[in-house]
């Protein structure tokens, strides 16, 4: 059963780390600071009572369950906004209006992004996880903790089961093919 202090200071480590990964998943920092508010609060009300050295596999699934919640909630209000986007004013003296000039995105926002970058950028992320998918099971399951979701190698090691060597092995590989595969596609990164 973890201290409090265990759990506190738990939680300070891995802060950093969770919001750097809430912020690339979701590309917009007040929704990760929520998500990793909202996961390390899980974490604490829910499993405060495990033994510490479970807290960062326990964490790191809290967090990744947080994230596509946030995305199934904006896939929710995106559809209801867009439903409900035909009901503006329709008098004639609001013939004129529209709803797209009235919103102004926000900078670094992929609403910000112009369509073109978008299908770029859409279309680099799935060459990238194409390739991700083609590597071994076990380089693919070891790159995905490393450097997905952020783990280190010793938290990555007790979760696929093996030693720390054979994470560093199988991360190494796989970064060597990734980025061997993507150069040949001319995709630099």
């Amino acid at each position: 059963m973890a201290t409090d202090k265990e759990l506190s200071d738990f939680l300070e480590n891995v802060e950093r780390r969770a919001y750097k990964q809430a912020v690339y998943a979701v590309r917009r920092d007040e929704a990760a600071l929520d998500i990793v508010q909202d996961a390390m609060i899980k974490l604490a009300e829910k499993y405060g009572d495990k033994p510490a050295a479970e807290l960062p596999l326990l964490f790191q699934r809290i967090l990744q369950n947080t994230i596509l919640d946030f995305f199934r909630r904006e896939k929710v209000r995106n559809t209801w906004v867009s439903l409900f986007s035909g009901l503006g004013p329709s008098s004639d003296e609001h013939e004129d209006f529209d709803i797209l000039e009235s919103y102004e995105a926000e900078h670094g926002s992929q609403a910000a992004e112009s369509s073109a970058d978008q299908v770029e950028r859409m279309q680099v992320l799935q060459v990238i996880e194409d390739e991700v998918q083609k590597l071994p099971a076990r380089q693919r399951e070891a790159f995905l903790m490393r450097y997905w979701q952020d783990m280190d190698v010793a938290e990555t090691a007790e979760a696929m089961g093996c030693s720390e060597g054979s994470v560093k092995t199988h991360c190494s590989r796989a970064t060597h093919t990734l980025a061997e595969s993507l150069k040949a596609k001319g995709i630099k990164l």
